[in-house]
């Protein structure tokens, strides 16, 4: 491979572009006898005469015609990055978020509220996916940032995390299992019941496995499904017993209540994360600044 300064190539595009050594000089803000030097040399470590040069006009030879097929798609590509690059400097730029629907809904909105008066002209783009699935997202680089739960044993090495709140889940019935209120139940008493719960791919359903499992215990759920919102739903008509994060239900939340359980539920929290490895957007830093001191 030949190795051609990029520098040689623009001076190529504007003399090709113009067919005119003047003219391309005052694009270029260099003289004249410069544009000449570097044709003269592209040409010698190219082996080839791209210019046909006279008095009167200047013309591309077969070759130079060729190279500038290829040569002028490529400043223009490099043209509109710089454009795009620009604009994003000016407006904020993009930023390319990862949370599930639970986590948006019941925590985020807030925080994106804000960034988006604080960047009214940065574009938002949030994709929902279960925290497991929003690790991936991340390692593969479609995402600049990811809200998920933690721990997340799906988080690579080259992740940076910073951990922004605390929760607990709790078991929540509805008035169909109305004995159940103020009793204080085992695991293995809650195991009499039909236990409804997030699916398989997500770090929720792997930590109340895990933590049955500890007590020698073998949960088997009557239900699992991707929205924990439909989960206090089909609570609430007395199809089982849900498994959700406390910030999902409130004094407010109607036709359920809280189980009381015998053995602790330990905490677990939420955790904004990112690769250390790539260049944040702008906008990215704004919406990570929110949370570095809290």
């Amino acid at each position: 491979m030949i190795d051609i300064n990029y520098e040689l190539y623009k001076v190529f595009y504007h003399v090709a572009s113009t067919l005119n050594f003047s003219e391309a000089s005052k694009q270029l803000f260099i003289s004249q006898s410069a544009v000449s030097q570097s044709i003269k040399t592209l040409e010698k470590k190219l082996d080839q005469v791209l210019f046909i040069r006279s008095t009167k006009k200047v013309q591309l030879t077969p070759e130079g015609e060729i190279l500038m097929r290829h040569i002028e798609p490529a400043m223009n590509l490099i043209r509109k990055g710089e454009s795009q690059l620009l604009d994003a400097a000016s407006t904020g730029g993009q930023i390319r978020i990862g949370a599930s629907d639970t986590i948006c809904r019941y925590f985020l909105i807030p925080y994106l509220e804000r960034f988006h008066k604080e960047f009214p002209n940065a574009h938002i783009k949030v994709i929902n996916q279960t925290s497991v699935k929003c690790a991936e997202l991340l390692r593969n680089g479609q995402v600049d940032l990811i809200v998920v739960n933690h721990p997340n044993s799906y988080l690579g090495s080259n992740v940076s995390v910073l951990r922004i709140k605390k929760f607990h889940d709790v078991f929540i019935a509805g008035e169909p299992f109305r004995e159940l209120k103020g009793r204080e139940l085992t695991f293995s008493q809650l195991l009499e019941y039909p236990i409804l719960m997030l699916d398989k791919h997500s770090t929720t359903n792997e930590f109340l496995h895990q933590l049955f499992q500890q007590h020698q215990l073998d949960l088997v759920p009557e239900i699992e499904l991707t929205s924990n919102d439909l989960l206090i739903d089909l609570a609430r008509i007395g199809l089982g017993i849900a498994f959700v994060p406390d910030y999902c239900v409130s004094e407010k939340t109607e036709g359920i209540f809280l189980l009381k359980t015998k053995e602790d539920l330990p905490a677990r929290g939420l955790a904004i994360a990112y690769n250390e490895h790539l260049p944040l957007s702008r906008a990215s830093q704004g919406f990570l600044s929110y949370f570095q001191n809290t």
